[in-house]
Protein backbone atom coordinates (compact mmCIF):
# COMPACT_ATOMS: atom_id res chain seq x y z
CA UNK A 1 0.00 0.00 0.00
CA UNK A 2 2.82 2.58 0.79
CA UNK A 3 4.26 1.62 -2.38
CA UNK A 4 0.98 2.45 -4.51
CA UNK A 5 0.62 5.49 -2.36
CA UNK A 6 4.20 6.66 -3.42
CA UNK A 7 3.24 5.98 -7.08
CA UNK A 8 0.11 8.05 -7.25
CA UNK A 9 1.77 11.05 -5.27
CA UNK A 10 4.26 10.85 -8.27
CA UNK A 11 1.88 11.21 -10.80
CA UNK A 12 1.84 14.43 -12.45
CA UNK A 13 -1.57 13.83 -13.86
CA UNK A 14 -4.64 13.10 -12.17
CA UNK A 15 -7.04 9.79 -12.87
CA UNK A 16 -9.74 11.58 -14.75
CA UNK A 17 -6.78 12.99 -16.77
CA UNK A 18 -5.14 9.78 -17.30
CA UNK A 19 -8.36 7.68 -17.79
CA UNK A 20 -8.97 10.66 -20.73
CA UNK A 21 -5.67 10.37 -22.45
CA UNK A 22 -5.59 6.16 -22.38
CA UNK A 23 -9.02 6.52 -24.30
CA UNK A 24 -8.53 8.76 -26.61
CA UNK A 25 -4.82 8.77 -27.32
CA UNK A 26 -2.81 5.94 -26.57
CA UNK A 27 -5.27 2.72 -26.38
CA UNK A 28 -3.67 -0.17 -25.34
CA UNK A 29 -0.03 2.14 -24.58
CA UNK A 30 0.42 1.39 -20.99
CA UNK A 31 0.38 4.88 -19.53
CA UNK A 32 1.99 4.78 -15.74
CA UNK A 33 2.20 7.23 -13.59
CA UNK A 34 1.72 10.13 -16.26
CA UNK A 35 4.57 7.84 -18.38
CA UNK A 36 4.68 5.64 -21.45
CA UNK A 37 6.90 2.50 -21.83
CA UNK A 38 8.39 3.26 -25.43
CA UNK A 39 11.00 1.55 -27.76
CA UNK A 40 13.38 2.89 -30.05
CA UNK A 41 13.57 0.60 -33.53
CA UNK A 42 16.93 0.33 -34.12
CA UNK A 43 18.70 0.48 -38.11
CA UNK A 44 18.75 -3.42 -38.49
CA UNK A 45 15.19 -4.01 -36.96
CA UNK A 46 16.31 -4.29 -33.74
CA UNK A 47 15.29 -1.64 -31.23
CA UNK A 48 17.50 0.37 -28.16
CA UNK A 49 15.78 -0.56 -25.36
CA UNK A 50 12.75 -0.05 -22.97
CA UNK A 51 11.97 3.20 -20.84
CA UNK A 52 9.87 5.21 -20.00
CA UNK A 53 8.85 9.08 -20.99
CA UNK A 54 6.10 11.68 -19.80
CA UNK A 55 3.13 12.30 -22.24
CA UNK A 56 4.71 15.50 -22.99
CA UNK A 57 8.26 14.42 -23.48
CA UNK A 58 7.05 12.06 -25.86
CA UNK A 59 4.97 13.96 -27.94
CA UNK A 60 7.77 16.25 -28.20
CA UNK A 61 10.44 13.19 -29.34
CA UNK A 62 8.17 11.97 -31.63
CA UNK A 63 7.41 15.65 -33.64
CA UNK A 64 11.34 16.18 -33.29
CA UNK A 65 11.66 12.96 -35.24
CA UNK A 66 8.95 13.31 -37.67
CA UNK A 67 10.09 16.53 -38.44
CA UNK A 68 13.62 15.57 -39.19
CA UNK A 69 11.92 12.70 -41.07
CA UNK A 70 10.18 15.18 -43.32
CA UNK A 71 13.10 17.58 -44.04
CA UNK A 72 15.61 14.61 -45.06
CA UNK A 73 12.95 12.96 -47.25
CA UNK A 74 11.70 16.11 -48.67
CA UNK A 75 15.96 16.99 -49.98
CA UNK A 76 16.11 13.31 -51.30
CA UNK A 77 12.55 13.34 -52.98
CA UNK A 78 14.18 16.72 -54.81
CA UNK A 79 17.05 14.96 -55.74
CA UNK A 80 14.60 11.88 -57.27
CA UNK A 81 12.95 14.41 -58.86
CA UNK A 82 15.92 15.76 -60.65
CA UNK A 83 16.85 12.39 -61.38
CA UNK A 84 13.85 11.85 -63.13
CA UNK A 85 13.69 14.96 -65.61
CA UNK A 86 16.82 14.62 -67.01
CA UNK A 87 18.03 11.79 -69.29
CA UNK A 88 21.55 12.34 -68.91
CA UNK A 89 21.38 10.39 -65.65
CA UNK A 90 19.75 7.17 -66.70
CA UNK A 91 22.79 6.70 -68.78
CA UNK A 92 25.46 6.81 -66.05
CA UNK A 93 25.73 3.71 -63.73
CA UNK A 94 27.45 6.27 -60.92
CA UNK A 95 23.91 8.30 -61.17
CA UNK A 96 21.96 5.18 -61.33
CA UNK A 97 23.77 3.58 -57.93
CA UNK A 98 23.39 7.59 -56.32
CA UNK A 99 19.68 7.44 -56.65
CA UNK A 100 19.17 3.88 -55.17
CA UNK A 101 20.82 4.55 -52.15
CA UNK A 102 19.01 7.74 -52.07
CA UNK A 103 15.23 5.87 -52.37
CA UNK A 104 16.94 2.86 -50.15
CA UNK A 105 17.28 5.64 -47.78
CA UNK A 106 14.11 7.01 -47.49
CA UNK A 107 12.68 3.85 -47.48
CA UNK A 108 14.32 2.83 -44.51
CA UNK A 109 13.58 6.63 -42.70
CA UNK A 110 9.77 6.25 -43.37
CA UNK A 111 9.62 2.58 -42.00
CA UNK A 112 12.01 3.34 -38.90
CA UNK A 113 9.89 6.69 -37.79
CA UNK A 114 6.77 4.72 -38.50
CA UNK A 115 7.13 1.90 -36.59
CA UNK A 116 9.01 4.42 -34.37
CA UNK A 117 5.49 6.40 -33.98
CA UNK A 118 3.19 2.99 -34.14
CA UNK A 119 4.88 1.55 -30.85
CA UNK A 120 4.49 5.04 -28.75
CA UNK A 121 0.90 4.92 -29.78
CA UNK A 122 -0.04 0.99 -30.06
CA UNK A 123 2.42 -0.48 -28.02
CA UNK A 124 2.15 -4.47 -29.34
CA UNK A 125 1.16 -5.38 -32.84
CA UNK A 126 0.23 -8.32 -34.75
CA UNK A 127 3.18 -10.44 -35.38
CA UNK A 128 2.31 -11.16 -39.00
CA UNK A 129 2.59 -6.84 -39.42
CA UNK A 130 5.37 -6.35 -37.38
CA UNK A 131 7.53 -9.02 -39.63
CA UNK A 132 6.74 -6.98 -43.23
CA UNK A 133 8.27 -4.43 -41.48
CA UNK A 134 11.07 -5.75 -39.70
CA UNK A 135 11.93 -7.58 -43.26
CA UNK A 136 12.15 -4.30 -44.98
CA UNK A 137 14.15 -2.79 -42.32
CA UNK A 138 16.50 -5.37 -42.59
CA UNK A 139 16.35 -5.34 -46.42
CA UNK A 140 16.89 -1.37 -46.41
CA UNK A 141 19.79 -1.68 -43.80
CA UNK A 142 21.83 -3.91 -45.74
CA UNK A 143 21.39 -2.75 -49.01
CA UNK A 144 23.30 0.38 -47.67
CA UNK A 145 26.63 -0.78 -47.61
CA UNK A 146 26.90 -3.13 -50.64
CA UNK A 147 25.61 -0.18 -52.72
CA UNK A 148 28.32 2.48 -51.49
CA UNK A 149 30.63 -0.81 -52.24
CA UNK A 150 29.52 -0.86 -55.88
CA UNK A 151 30.03 2.69 -55.95
CA UNK A 152 33.68 2.86 -54.90
CA UNK A 153 34.20 -0.04 -57.38
CA UNK A 154 32.53 2.43 -60.16
CA UNK A 155 34.65 4.91 -59.33
CA UNK A 156 37.74 2.80 -59.10
CA UNK A 157 36.93 1.54 -62.60
CA UNK A 158 36.54 4.79 -63.99
CA UNK A 159 39.70 6.19 -62.31
CA UNK A 160 41.87 3.03 -63.25
CA UNK A 161 40.59 1.87 -66.37
CA UNK A 162 39.14 4.79 -67.93
CA UNK A 163 39.49 3.33 -71.58
CA UNK A 164 37.13 0.20 -70.59
CA UNK A 165 34.71 2.01 -68.18
CA UNK A 166 32.22 2.59 -70.40
CA UNK A 167 32.49 -1.46 -71.69
CA UNK A 168 32.29 -2.32 -67.84
CA UNK A 169 29.64 -0.20 -66.38
CA UNK A 170 26.85 -0.33 -68.15
CA UNK A 171 23.21 0.63 -67.27
CA UNK A 172 21.92 -2.90 -67.84
CA UNK A 173 25.04 -4.55 -66.05
CA UNK A 174 24.20 -1.56 -63.29
CA UNK A 175 20.54 -2.98 -63.26
CA UNK A 176 21.69 -6.63 -62.61
CA UNK A 177 24.33 -5.37 -59.59
CA UNK A 178 21.44 -3.44 -57.99
CA UNK A 179 18.84 -6.93 -58.46
CA UNK A 180 21.69 -8.91 -57.22
CA UNK A 181 21.90 -6.35 -53.57
CA UNK A 182 18.53 -6.90 -52.87
CA UNK A 183 18.76 -10.87 -53.92
CA UNK A 184 21.41 -10.60 -51.24
CA UNK A 185 19.67 -8.91 -48.66
CA UNK A 186 16.33 -10.61 -49.34
CA UNK A 187 18.06 -13.92 -48.72
CA UNK A 188 19.20 -12.83 -45.53
CA UNK A 189 16.04 -11.61 -44.05
CA UNK A 190 13.80 -14.32 -45.38
CA UNK A 191 16.07 -16.87 -44.22
CA UNK A 192 14.66 -15.46 -40.63
CA UNK A 193 11.22 -15.67 -41.29
CA UNK A 194 11.86 -19.36 -42.39
CA UNK A 195 13.54 -20.51 -39.63
CA UNK A 196 10.93 -18.58 -37.19
CA UNK A 197 8.22 -20.54 -38.84
CA UNK A 198 9.74 -23.97 -38.71
CA UNK A 199 10.78 -23.19 -35.23
CA UNK A 200 7.52 -21.54 -33.73
CA UNK A 201 3.97 -22.87 -32.84
CA UNK A 202 1.18 -21.70 -35.22
CA UNK A 203 -0.70 -19.80 -32.29
CA UNK A 204 2.69 -17.26 -32.19
CA UNK A 205 1.54 -16.19 -35.26
CA UNK A 206 -1.88 -14.67 -34.37
CA UNK A 207 -0.30 -13.05 -31.23
CA UNK A 208 0.59 -9.58 -30.41
CA UNK A 209 4.22 -7.90 -29.67
CA UNK A 210 6.05 -5.67 -29.30
CA UNK A 211 7.79 -4.72 -32.82
CA UNK A 212 11.28 -5.85 -32.07
CA UNK A 213 12.97 -8.37 -34.32
CA UNK A 214 13.94 -10.38 -31.07
CA UNK A 215 10.36 -10.51 -30.44
CA UNK A 216 9.06 -12.27 -33.73
CA UNK A 217 12.44 -13.53 -34.65
CA UNK A 218 13.19 -15.01 -31.39
CA UNK A 219 15.27 -18.47 -32.41
CA UNK A 220 18.70 -18.18 -31.06
CA UNK A 221 19.84 -19.64 -34.51
CA UNK A 222 18.72 -16.26 -35.73
CA UNK A 223 21.14 -14.48 -34.04
CA UNK A 224 24.12 -16.31 -34.37
CA UNK A 225 22.92 -16.04 -38.11
CA UNK A 226 23.03 -12.44 -38.13
CA UNK A 227 26.21 -11.73 -36.37
CA UNK A 228 28.06 -13.91 -38.68
CA UNK A 229 26.18 -12.46 -41.85
CA UNK A 230 27.38 -9.26 -40.81
CA UNK A 231 30.44 -9.91 -39.74
CA UNK A 232 30.96 -11.54 -43.48
CA UNK A 233 29.24 -8.09 -45.22
CA UNK A 234 31.35 -5.99 -43.47
CA UNK A 235 34.52 -7.29 -44.04
CA UNK A 236 33.49 -7.82 -47.86
CA UNK A 237 32.49 -4.16 -48.07
CA UNK A 238 35.70 -2.60 -45.83
CA UNK A 239 37.82 -4.88 -48.18
CA UNK A 240 36.77 -3.65 -51.44
CA UNK A 241 36.49 0.44 -50.02
CA UNK A 242 40.37 -0.24 -49.02
CA UNK A 243 41.08 -1.94 -52.34
CA UNK A 244 39.84 0.72 -54.73
CA UNK A 245 41.20 3.76 -52.73
CA UNK A 246 45.00 2.24 -52.50
CA UNK A 247 44.81 1.43 -55.94
CA UNK A 248 43.48 4.27 -56.50
CA UNK A 249 46.65 5.92 -54.79
CA UNK A 250 49.25 3.97 -56.70
CA UNK A 251 48.13 4.43 -60.22
CA UNK A 252 47.65 7.96 -59.50
CA UNK A 253 50.89 9.33 -61.90
CA UNK A 254 49.09 13.00 -61.28
CA UNK A 255 47.80 14.70 -58.66
CA UNK A 256 45.13 15.66 -61.03
CA UNK A 257 41.34 17.08 -60.07
CA UNK A 258 39.45 13.79 -61.27
CA UNK A 259 41.87 11.70 -59.00
CA UNK A 260 41.98 14.00 -55.84
CA UNK A 261 37.97 14.40 -56.23
CA UNK A 262 37.86 10.47 -56.36
CA UNK A 263 40.12 9.61 -53.48
CA UNK A 264 37.85 12.31 -51.44
CA UNK A 265 34.63 10.31 -53.03
CA UNK A 266 36.34 6.65 -51.56
CA UNK A 267 37.16 8.31 -48.01
CA UNK A 268 33.22 9.28 -47.86
CA UNK A 269 31.99 5.98 -48.93
CA UNK A 270 34.16 4.54 -46.12
CA UNK A 271 33.07 7.09 -43.66
CA UNK A 272 29.10 6.18 -44.59
CA UNK A 273 29.81 2.30 -44.06
CA UNK A 274 31.55 3.26 -40.66
CA UNK A 275 28.52 5.39 -39.77
CA UNK A 276 26.36 1.98 -40.51
CA UNK A 277 28.78 0.25 -37.85
CA UNK A 278 28.13 2.57 -35.35
CA UNK A 279 24.97 0.81 -34.74
CA UNK A 280 26.41 -2.18 -33.34
CA UNK A 281 28.73 -0.52 -31.23
CA UNK A 282 25.23 1.43 -29.93
CA UNK A 283 24.36 -0.49 -26.70
CA UNK A 284 27.67 -0.34 -25.37
CA UNK A 285 27.96 3.25 -25.73
CA UNK A 286 24.25 3.43 -24.69
CA UNK A 287 24.99 1.58 -21.42
CA UNK A 288 28.34 3.59 -20.68
CA UNK A 289 26.54 7.00 -21.00
CA UNK A 290 23.64 5.90 -18.73
CA UNK A 291 26.16 4.89 -15.65
CA UNK A 292 27.84 8.51 -16.35
CA UNK A 293 24.31 9.63 -16.61
CA UNK A 294 21.61 7.72 -14.78
CA UNK A 295 19.30 10.36 -14.47
CA UNK A 296 19.05 11.17 -18.37
CA UNK A 297 18.44 7.26 -19.85
CA UNK A 298 15.39 8.37 -21.38
CA UNK A 299 17.23 11.60 -23.17
CA UNK A 300 20.42 9.63 -24.26
CA UNK A 301 19.13 6.15 -25.78
CA UNK A 302 17.04 9.34 -27.68
CA UNK A 303 20.04 11.12 -28.71
CA UNK A 304 21.56 8.13 -29.47
CA UNK A 305 19.17 6.76 -32.25
CA UNK A 306 18.78 10.29 -33.54
CA UNK A 307 22.85 10.50 -33.80
CA UNK A 308 23.57 6.81 -34.87
CA UNK A 309 20.87 5.63 -36.64
CA UNK A 310 18.56 8.83 -38.33
CA UNK A 311 21.09 11.56 -39.10
CA UNK A 312 23.54 9.37 -41.41
CA UNK A 313 20.42 8.66 -43.75
CA UNK A 314 20.95 12.33 -44.41
CA UNK A 315 24.43 12.25 -45.41
CA UNK A 316 23.54 10.78 -49.19
CA UNK A 317 21.85 13.90 -50.46
CA UNK A 318 24.29 16.27 -48.96
CA UNK A 319 27.46 14.11 -49.67
CA UNK A 320 26.27 13.43 -53.39
CA UNK A 321 23.41 15.06 -54.34
CA UNK A 322 24.65 18.43 -53.19
CA UNK A 323 28.87 18.37 -53.64
CA UNK A 324 28.34 16.60 -57.39
CA UNK A 325 28.37 19.83 -59.70
CA UNK A 326 26.60 17.74 -62.62
CA UNK A 327 23.19 16.89 -60.37
CA UNK A 328 23.82 20.17 -58.40
CA UNK A 329 23.75 22.01 -61.96
CA UNK A 330 20.63 20.02 -63.02
CA UNK A 331 18.86 20.27 -59.55
CA UNK A 332 19.16 24.67 -59.53
CA UNK A 333 17.70 23.88 -63.03
CA UNK A 334 14.87 22.35 -61.87
CA UNK A 335 14.35 24.58 -58.86
CA UNK A 336 13.79 27.21 -61.25
CA UNK A 337 10.21 26.34 -62.65
CA UNK A 338 9.02 26.20 -59.51
CA UNK A 339 10.57 29.75 -58.30
CA UNK A 340 10.25 31.58 -61.64
CA UNK A 341 7.98 29.25 -63.52
CA UNK A 342 10.24 29.39 -66.54
CA UNK A 343 11.01 26.08 -68.43
CA UNK A 344 14.03 23.75 -68.28
CA UNK A 345 16.92 24.23 -70.69
CA UNK A 346 18.64 21.32 -71.53
CA UNK A 347 22.16 21.37 -69.74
Amino acid sequence: MENMAHLESRSPASPRIRKKLSRRCFLKTPLIEGSLTVYLPGMNGTFEGEYTDSFTKALTKNCIIVLICIAINFINSVLIHTFQKNEIFFTKPRYILFIHMVINDMLHLILTVLVLTITYVFYILPVPMCMVFILFIIFTTENTPLNLACMALECYIAICYPLHHTKICTVKRTHVLLALIWLITVISGISDLFITLASSPINFFYTKVVCLRTSVFPSPVIAQKRNFSYIVLLFVVWFVIVYTYFKILISAKTASKDIKKARNTIILHGFQVLMCMTVYATPTLRERLIQLFPKSGPDIQFIVYVTVQVMPRSLSPIVYGIKDTTFRKHMKANLQVYTRGSPVKNL
